[in-house]
């Protein structure tokens, strides 16, 4: 599924026009995006947490070149769901 069927399902489920539901996923992801590049986690009850974990530095090896490359520490974005999402989703592969 795509960001543009996701928008066509929402709309069509709750009868909000496309554009202001597109509006509204963009200013959500924006707002994720914002808040990890700051340091903040955010908490979903129910869906799960959006974090960004630490990675050690650690080295690596550049194969084309065989040469060892040092990778610094650093942070990725990563996505945690609840139990309840994790629940959800098993049940509904169970039944299908």
């Amino acid at each position: 599924m795509r960001k543009s069927d996701l928008v066509n399902n929402i709309s069509e489920k709750t009868g909000i026009p496309k554009v202001d539901v597109l509006v509204t996923i963009e200013g959500f992801l924006k707002e994720v995006k914002e808040n990890l590049a700051e340091g903040n986690n955010i908490f979903i009850r129910g869906f799960g947490s959006f974090i960004a974990k630490k990675r050690a530095a650690k080295i690596g090896r550049n194969i084309k070149k065989n040469v060892a490359v040092e990778i610094p520490e650093h942070y990725i974005p990563a996505f945690k769901p609840s139990k309840e999402f994790v629940n959800d989703v098993k049940e509904k592969l169970k039944t299908n």
